[in-house]
């Protein structure tokens, strides 16, 4: 009979599950947006190969701010009618996607 209890004591041991707590990996994904830093210039420190520039693609356009980063690259904030915008220029004049 103990062996009987023994046995039974022994299986239903077996089958049950013990609670183990996994602990998830802290995953962190961090975002870095590398921009490159434009620090504001006066219109008139603009190149002329720019504003000729601009004046052949967009005629009705009309600079509001300029600003330029170390690469010698150049952001113009422009207007043309009731649209605003951004395009980006290097020094020579060409124009460049960002």
């Amino acid at each position: 009979m103990k062996k009987l209890f023994l046995s039974a004591a022994i299986v239903l041991g077996s089958l049950t599950s013990f609670a183990s707590t996994t602990q998830a990996p802290n995953t962190i994904v961090k975002t870095i947006s590398i921009e490159d830093e434009y620090t504001e210039i006066k219109l008139e420190e603009l190149p002329a190969a720019i504003t000729e520039a601009l004046k052949k693609a967009y005629p009705e356009a009309v600079i509001t701010k300029a600003y330029k980063n170390e690469k010698a690259q150049y952001k113009l904030d422009v207007t043309v009618g009731d649209k605003v915008g951004n395009l980006f220029a290097n020094a020579d004049g060409t124009w460049i996607k960002q």
